[in-house]
């Protein structure tokens, strides 16, 4: 095995919770994204955030398939895009449910920079 094989394999390890044994006792990732989202939503009526126009909620049905709800869409079957299993605590999300995504812009290259200074 390869020093890059390893390191993979550490990190394919961590992401399935496989590299510490997991503490029952632990707060399940359910009730932190169930506080995310009612901190959400008061910062939404405080006028601190935009509301999502298609908040995403990711949960297990009946048949244990893993389904996404998008808005005031139908659930729809996402297990064609969940990679593998992961510990009973966690939860799957999409990232824009627990943060804000935003984007930077790229610096101007210097010699525009410049030039504009010398206008």
């Amino acid at each position: 095995m390869t020093a890059e094989q390893l390191k993979n394999s550490i990190l394919q390890m961590a992401v399935q919770g496989k590299l510490v044994p997991q503490d029952p006792n632990d707060e399940p990732a359910s009730e932190l994204i169930k506080r995310i989202r009612e901190e959400k939503e008061k910062l939404i009526k405080e006028g601190k955030i935009k509301k999502e126009k298609n908040p995403s909620y990711i949960f297990r049905g009946e048949d244990n398939i893993p389904y996404e709800k998008v808005g005031n869409n139908e659930p729809v079957s996402i297990a064609d895009e969940i990679p593998f299993e992961i510990p009973e605590s966690w939860e799957w999300v999409r990232l824009g449910s627990i943060c804000e995504v935003a984007r930077g812009g790229s610096p101007r290259p210097i010699k525009d920079y410049l030039t504009d200074l010398d206008d």
